[in-house]
């Protein structure tokens, strides 16, 4: 699947919905949904991103056919069976994170919080240090475990799938990932 990006400016600001269900033990954060998230109503779909590469290398979760197209129910439903969640910090879709504001990760954070709570995840797996330093107002935040909980839930602050984020591979990712999954138990 692929989208010009006339295409993909339709779906700026649009929201898709949480990859939750009851029982979630491990949930990643985004920062906000991509135009391709949007396009495909699913998390981390753009191909450039390296979310489920990482995952898979992890021994987390294998997407198994392309993920850059979109999931479908059975794979939604798989991939919530293994104890995983997907939100946002914020939920509006822009073409990149440093199109939002400060105002909004702040309030962001504040509603991600109080889902959080409802959703009664084990782990929370932010991915996002700069947007978690901003968002929750920690500027000397480091990436890893954190010593304060997050709606109840244990907290990681991870780095960015994004192919954007160069200083990273899907080894290192997957490296830092499988952390909040094991203290999860979902590997």
């Amino acid at each position: 699947m692929r989208f010009t990006k006339i295409e993909l400016e339709q779906f700026r600001d649009a929201v898709i919905p949480d990859l939750v269900a009851d029982g979630v033990r491990l949930l990643f954060v985004g920062i906000n949904p991509g135009l391709w998230t949007a396009a495909t109503q699913t998390p981390f779909a753009h191909p450039g991103n390296r979310f489920f590469p990482a995952l898979r290398e992890a021994g987390i979760y294998d997407a198994g056919r392309s993920f850059s197209s979109g999931f479908n129910d059975a794979d939604r439903r798989r991939f919530t069976d293994a104890g995983l969640g997907v939100t946002n910090l914020v939920r509006r879709a822009t073409a990149r994170a440093d199109e939002l504001s400060r105002h909004e990760l702040r309030e962001g954070a504040h509603a991600l919080e109080a889902r959080v709570a409802q959703w009664n995840p084990r782990v929370v797996a932010m991915v996002g240090l700069t947007s978690y330093r901003h968002g929750f107002d920690r500027p000397k935040a480091l990436a890893g475990k954190q010593e304060v909980l997050l709606g109840g839930a244990e907290l990681w602050v991870l780095a960015n799938p994004s192919g954007l984020n160069a200083h990273e591979t899907v080894s290192t990712l997957a490296a830092s990932y499988a952390q909040p999954a094991r203290s999860a138990g979902v590997v």
